[in-house]
């Protein structure tokens, strides 16, 4: 025995032992937030444990329901116990040969019962003949469920899961029950650990345990992630095939066109920083596409296109995460969450967007909201290869399938003589079929149902189609324990389109099968539609009711809402009047010392300052924009000359963010000046207040049209105060950009003072030039 694998099995136990530990104090930590909620948030746990009514004020705290958890949990587990031993424990025994001796030992759903930290309802945005509500669920269980299987005991002891549940309680009747059905499902994959217990504990040795938990989470999605759903009717005779599937809200295309300025991970020899290799993930639910690697590039162009069924608006967003790519592991570089609502509202958006969760850098995408509609007009073939319209196949069940791909040959018996009797004792059973579902090169694939010759699969399936009058659906029935198909059908999609409703709902002969073999689909295919945006809709925390020149002296950072590019003819915009003209120089005189958060593109809009920011106004804007704290603004966006001028602020998460203004430089000393009304130049700040942190936080993001003070350049940067404190130690600054009247900062400082105390103080900005200590040079160029 070498004493390598000595040292091999040493490390695996040394590895397991801290996989353990970590698991551990996390499920302690848990319990602490379980046992005291208030306590626990005020000590400041990570802002991924706080219950989202810190974050959102109008999803609502329901201490009530969890009373009625408490007390109704014994009586639920009682129930559990014995559906463990009645249900399922048979279903397993049943399920191999193996798992005969299958028998549960120990179901104790200990005293941790589920906890709601929140529930979110919706009632504009949905149909009058529902209910939607959003469930934070948080459940950290004691409980301890052990089993036998041929003397090895499995076990499982402790489980977390968080996961936003959605549940929708449609049709809304006149008559009792009042609701005809119950909808459950999570919007994205919940987070789930699970503490083993017995042999079963293997499944914590690094390497199989990421295995394990993906495994069990993948298991889950197939089930209760969206599009996947469980639907309960609570009314007889209630029909829930289109409350299990109903048809998508929409398809989102992305168009990722490029990046700048992203962080360099690449490095040599531990110090000489190098280019990364960034390729982009993106999310819609649990579908997920990659882009291309681009080499060595920090500025990389993509120019590819993406496309994405959505099923729930509002509920699910788009997620977008760099990455650099390295042989052993890829580095993060930044991420991106976009509310598809807003994509819906403004149907196109082309913006840059600040990365969030990183240092620097900017992604420019171009969104399309396509809707669904049966108009046949609309199919028309798309030169660019891209998709027209949507197939949505509701799978059902099948009659009468062969036992076997023998049984039946072109609808004629063509039995054979099998001498092996183990192999016709399989030939003989039900099969247990799935089915394989293709459209051009895309193929799906459904549950298996087992030993039936009458299955029942009740699932449903989307594809993208780029050309409906020649397209085909093929529909292939396999055994999962033979190769050969028990039946298969294609079917047309032209014929689709001779229905008005451009809907197929029927039975569907199969070749290659038996005479009276059919497989139950209903077809729906529906043209991809782009509509144009409503110039009468006035769009929050955007000012666009205003038409004037855009400049890009007057553009802002980040936005409260997107904006759909200008299209070519607003170019010509009607000269602006008198008035305006007067009220914008009177604006932007009163801009130098107001924050401004509407950020209009023709005009400043003066605000309060941060003085007067108080939490009323904190809630008012969270409650217009329920997801501030986790989604991405952009402004609106100017002629394609301008974006290249643009940088945009960093992305500013957090309740109680104020949108980055930019500021016109002044200057204490009127003499500077020399008697001219000609600015300083203007510097972009965002400000927020984090609650959470208890901080005063100020981005200072770039200055532009600085004005020199000497021949030989200016070396900018930026010193902070936050009055009247003027100690040296307080004193904030930035790092020095050489030779530029257009510097790009992009960085960050904290004040960690109470939210009272901030409305006392006043934050002193000023743009100085970084000169020889015996220069004669002016050293400061403007202050705000």
């Amino acid at each position: 025995l070498s004493g390598s694998w000595v040292l091999l099995a040493l490390a695996l136990w040394l590895c397991w032992g801290h996989n353990r530990r970590w698991k551990r104090d996390r499920l302690a930590a848990a319990f602490a937030l379980l046992e005291d909620e208030r306590e626990a948030v005020c000590r400041g746990l990570a802002a991924r444990q706080l219950p989202a009514w810190v974050h959102f004020p109008d999803v609502e705290r329901v201490e009530w329901l969890n009373k009625v958890l408490v007390q109704a949990w014994p009586y639920f587990g009682t129930i559990m116990e014995k559906t463990f031993k009645e249900v399922v424990e048979p279903k397993i025994r049943a399920k191999n040969v193996h798992l005969k001796t299958c028998t549960f030992t120990k179901i104790h759903f200990g005293e941790k019962c589920p906890r709601i930290n929140g529930i979110k309802a919706y009632t504009k945005e949905i149909d009058r003949r529902q209910i939607t509500l959003d469930l934070q669920i948080c459940y950290i269980g004691d409980c301890e469920i052990h089993m036998d299987i041929s003397k090895f005991n499995l076990g499982v002891k402790g489980v977390q899961l968080y996961g936003t549940l959605r549940v929708i309680l449609e049709p809304l009747l006149t008559d009792a029950p009042f609701i005809g059905a119950v909808t459950l499902f999570f919007l994205q994959k919940p987070h789930l650990e699970i503490n083993w217990a017995g042999m079963s504990n293997l499944l914590d040795v690094p390497g199989i345990n990421v295995m394990s938990d993906s495994l069990i989470q993948d298991f889950i999605a197939a089930r209760l992630v969206l599009p996947n759903r469980i639907t309960v009717p609570l009314k007889k005779n209630m029909n829930i095939a289109h409350l299990r599937f109903p048809i998508p809200r929409g398809v989102i295309r992305v168009h990722l066109l490029e990046a700048e300025n992203l962080v360099q991970k690449d490095s040599f020899l531990g110090a000489i920083r190098g280019k990364s290799d960034p390729y982009a993930l993106l999310r819609v639910g649990t579908v997920q596409y990659r882009s291309k690697t681009v080499s060595r590039d920090l500025n990389p162009i993509w120019n590819e296109t993406f496309e994405f069924v959505v099923h729930e608006v509002p509920g699910q967003d788009l997620e977008v995460d760099l990455y650099d790519e390295d042989p052993d592991k890829d580095d993060f570089m930044g991420s991106l969450l976009i509310s598809l609502v807003d994509v819906m509202n403004d149907r196109s958006v082309d913006e840059w967007f600040p990365l969030s969760k990183t240092t620097s850098g900017h992604l420019h995408l171009k969104l399309e909201w396509l809707s669904l509609v049966s108009d046949q007009e609309k199919l028309h073939e798309d030169k660019k290869g891209l998709s027209t319209a949507l197939l949505i196949v509701y799978l059902d069940s099948a009659f009468n399938l062969p036992k076997n791909h023998f049984e039946y040959s072109n609808g004629e018996c063509g039995a054979k003589k099998i001498k092996n009797n183990k192999y016709l004792k399989k030939t003989e059973r039900e099969p247990s079929s799935f089915v394989l579902l293709t459209v051009g090169n895309k193929t799906q694939k459904s549950k298996t149902c087992n030993f039936s010759k009458d299955p029942t699969w009740g699932q449903a399936f989307t594809f993208f189609i780029h050309s409906a009058h020649s397209q085909s659906l093929h529909v292939e029935i396999k055994d999962k324990d033979r190769d050969s198909a028990l039946g298969t059908s294609v079917v047309c999609l032209s014929h689709i389109l001779k229905d008005p409703s451009m809907t197929l709902d029927q039975r569907f002969q199969l070749d290659h099968s038996s005479s009276d073999s059919f497989i139950k689909m209903k077809l729906v295919l529906r043209a991809l539609n782009i509509e144009e945006p409503d110039p009468q809709r006035v769009k929050a925390g955007v000012n666009a009711s205003k038409q004037g020149p855009v400049h890009p002296t007057e553009k802002g950072g980040n936005q409260q809402k997107f904006a759909s590019p200008p299209k070519p003819e607003a170019s010509k915009v009607p000269p602006v009047s008198k008035d305006s003209a007067a009220a914008e120089s009177l604006l932007k005189k009163d801009s130098r010392e107001d924050l401004d958060t509407n950020d209009s593109s023709a005009a400043p809009v003066p605000s309060k300052t941060v003085a007067g920011l108080n939490e009323t106004e904190h809630a008012q804007k969270a409650e217009h924009h329920p997801s501030s704290a986790l989604q991405t603004r952009a402004a609106v966006a100017p002629t394609l000359p301008v974006i290249q001028e643009l940088r945009l602020a960093p992305s500013v998460t957090s309740l109680g963010s104020l949108p980055s203004s930019c500021f016109e430089l002044s200057s204490s000393n009127l003499d500077l000046q020399n008697g001219s009304e000609m600015p300083l130049g203007e510097i972009q700040l965002t400000v927020r207040y984090a609650s959470i942190r208890q901080s005063l936080v100020v981005l200072v993001n770039s200055c532009r049209n600085l004005v020199p003070n000497s021949n030989r350049g200016v070396d900018p940067y930026v010193r902070i105060y936050l009055l009247p404190d003027r100690r040296w130690a307080s004193r904030k600054k930035t790092s020095v950009k050489k030779k530029t009247l257009n510097p790009q900062y992009d960085e960050k400082f904290e004040f960690f003072e109470s939210l009272e105390d901030v409305k006392k103080r006043t934050l002193d900005v000023a743009v100085k030039n970084s000169r020889p200590f015996i220069s004669q040079e002016r050293k400061e160029l403007g202050k705000v």
